[in-house]
């Protein structure tokens, strides 16, 4: 029904079906019309409104005609291709008309959804696909740039993430009900994307200077930064000042990704564990505005961050210190799961926090504690770096240090925030 004034007028639902099928059909040619490809705006959009008028009329051999029609198309386009040469065409000459051939499938598909009213999964279907479309460009590049390794780290990814998850039971298991598969696992799928995409953007942006890399190569991997950064420093005395304000950045960008994982599972969670990290936060960017000394690129060579060696080894040290760690709470209260956390997170800050999130979704700890949990591995983490960087070059021991101490004691205050509020 649409409204004119004090007016209604009556809109036929399969007439508006056809208006956005015809509407889905010119955005998906559209791309293909500007790259001057033999099918374009009105052959997409005439592709749509045949498929949502075979599916409005219900008829079996209309759809199955109209599918056969496109098919058809598609299959001469893709031979016209075929027999074109490479050399006249941008990239892949047989390539460009075999994805014009099965847009036009897609388009008619879009239309047959629209037409059986699955109207949200047609638009997100012809959207993505418009998107890709006009993205073709980068995506060849972007894939022509990736090794060996990381396809088959992005293959495992898939497998761990929509082949294995779906099969693992749901519930809680083992000592004290602190085990929750399907909990842990999509934990470790949290912290192996995170890893991954900021891989990505350190593979493409890494190199345009050395705050770029401490902030994005400490969400893949703090101690790769702090080792390369402190044996620039112990060369080059001139870049101290900059080695100090990148492992700042570095524990500022282990402060946001322990955030986003608490606030994505607990999100009730989300200030009493936000104020703390978030004040770790801006105070190692401000740290690191204060040094002023921003010049200077710094390459790492990082390996891609996700494997299933890599997510069976987190897994496996992510189950001990949940056990434990349950242990401690059940036997000795906060006090001894403050402990733990503190513990495991000198080994590391990410074990810790998953742990916090995954006792707090099974009930083993309140919210409140768990964001404790999740700051006192973090502090912990943030010492571990200063022994890490003073080991390597002594000259970083006192900035370091005094550093450190102040992005703790913001932690702390504001925790003692979270509790006055």
């Amino acid at each position: 029904m649409l409204q004119f004034g004090p007016e209604t007028v009556p809109i036929n639902a399969d007439v508006l079906n056809l208006f956005v099928a015809g509407a889905l059909g010119m955005l998906l040619g559209l791309e293909r019309e500007w790259s001057n490809k033999s099918a374009g705006i009105r052959t997409f959009t005439l592709t749509s409104l045949v498929g949502v008028a075979a599916a409005t009329l219900g008829q079996t051999v209309l759809l199955a005609l109209g599918g056969l029609l496109v098919l058809v198309q598609g299959i001469l386009l893709g031979a016209r291709g075929l027999l074109i040469d490479a050399r006249d065409l941008d990239v892949d000459g047989g390539g460009l008309a075999l994805t014009t051939s099965t847009s036009l499938l897609v388009a008619y598909v879009v239309g047959v959804l629209v037409g059986m009213d699955y109207l949200l999964v047609g638009v997100v279907i012809a959207i993505t696909s418009s998107f890709l479309l006009v993205l073709r460009r980068e995506l060849h590049q972007f894939a022509n740039q990736l090794s060996h390794q990381e396809v088959r780290g992005a293959a495992e990814f898939a497998i761990i993430a929509f082949v294995v998850y779906p099969l693992l039971p749901t519930g809680t298991y083992g000592p004290w009900d602190a085990i929750d598969p399907q909990l842990i696992w999509l934990l470790v799928i949290a912290v192996s994307a995170i890893g991954f995409v900021n891989y990505a953007i350190m593979q493409r942006y890494g190199s345009r200077g050395m705050l770029i890399t401490g902030f994005f190569g400490g969400l893949v991997n703090s101690t790769a930064v702090i080792g390369e950064i402190a044996n620039r420093a112990k060369t080059n005395v001139g870049i101290l000042d900059l080695a100090v304000a990148t492992i700042l950045v570095a524990d500022a960008a282990m402060a946001v990704r322990n955030l986003i994982i608490v606030v994505a599972f607990v999100p009730q969670s989300a200030f009493s564990v936000g104020l703390p990290l978030g004040l770790i936060a801006v105070g190692g960017v401000a740290l690191t505005g204060y040094e002023r000394n921003w010049t200077g690129d710094m390459e790492l060579d990082l390996d891609s961050p996700f494997s299933s060696t890599n997510a069976l080894t987190f897994g496996g040290l992510f189950l001990l210190v949940l056990v434990v760690t349950a242990g401690a709470q059940q036997m000795f209260g906060t006090a001894g799961f403050l402990l733990t956390s503190f513990l495991s997170g000198l080994l590391s800050s990410g074990t810790t926090t998953t742990t916090a999130v995954s006792l707090a979704s099974t009930g083993q700890v309140t919210p409140a504690v768990a964001a404790q949990g999740v700051l006192a591995g973090t502090l912990a983490s943030i010492f571990v770096k200063v022994w890490l960087a003073v080991g390597i070059n002594r000259n970083l021991l006192v900035p370091v240090t005094a550093r450190s101490a102040y992005l703790a004691l913001l932690g702390l205050v504001g925790v003692a925030a979270v509790q006055i509020l």
